[in-house]
């Protein structure tokens, strides 16, 4: 059995990896807990089409990934304010729009497919230096800003009405917990693939949420079960020569329904 990281690829796609698997959690347990996980799916699907307007004007598809992310979750905002109690339907028309212009956008490009296929469902084979450096800046930004953010980020998590009252900048916070959305699934995109990186933003959390007692808890429990998702997936993936993101996120899933099924005999 050859060494995994005697391939310049393979140490690049670890490193991604665990920056990925740090970053998705920190997000991903605010974002479950304020019953908003659809809004993954709707900024996963947004990148899809900033990844075809790359490829279309010949920029890093990361870029473009980023930019239409951040317009998916301002747009995303906007709308919920204004269905107000209907509030769940911004997901929805962001994600629309997210699949109209992806179909529109790969239309246009010529011999792309495989590149968008790479991004679809992810590929440890084609990250390169730029999108290293690229995933090592946002992930440092994500981590910082998380960590200054926390309180408010808790506080807002669980009430925003107390919040306001309690003088924090709600609308802000959630602005930024949307920007941070935005830059996750973007840098994830391309070893995790676009259309599972929500399951990223969910999957550990919901595990951690099985055995955490606390918010803390909860956020340490989610980046040790994404890490180990994230990197046995890897290794899973290139041994049997199978997808990464579709690896990574089964395996998620198999661990999760473990879970569930040790805590529900406890509990009798």
């Amino acid at each position: 059995m050859d060494n995994i990281f005697q391939y310049a690829f393979m140490q690049r796609a670890f490193v991604v990896a665990a920056i990925i698997a740090v970053i998705a959690p920190c997000i991903g347990v605010s974002i479950v807990l304020k019953r908003l996980s659809a809004i993954g799916d709707a900024t996963s699907h947004s990148a899809l089409a900033g990844i075809a307007f790359g490829l279309l004007l010949g920029i890093n598809p990361i870029l473009g990934a980023v930019m239409f992310s951040i317009f998916a979750v301002i747009g995303i905002e906007v709308f919920r304010k204004s269905f107000g109690k209907y509030s769940e339907i911004a997901t929805v028309v962001v994600m629309s729009a997210g699949i109209g212009l992806t179909a529109v956008l790969s239309g246009f490009i010529t011999n792309g497919s495989t590149n968008i296929n790479s991004f679809l469902f992810g590929s440890i084979v084609a990250i390169n230096d730029f999108e290293l450096y690229l995933t090592i800046g946002l992930g440092i930004a994500v981590i910082i800003t998380s960590i200054l953010l926390y309180k408010e980020l808790f506080f807002v998590t669980f009430d925003e009405e107390a919040a306001k009252l309690a003088g924090v900048p709600v609308g802000g916070i959630n602005l930024v917990l949307m920007l941070l959305t935005a830059v996750t699934v973007s840098v994830a995109s391309r070893i995790v693939g676009a259309l599972m990186i929500s399951s990223l933003l969910v999957i550990p959390v919901a595990a951690a949420m099985m055995i955490a007692k606390s918010y803390k808890q909860t956020i340490w429990w989610s980046i040790a079960f994404a890490e180990f998702f994230t990197v046995a997936g890897l290794f899973i993936s290139y041994y049997l020569d199978l997808r990464p993101g579709g690896t990574i996120v089964l395996l998620g899933v198999v661990f999760l329904i473990v879970i569930m099924v040790c805590t529900s005999k406890r509990r009798r």
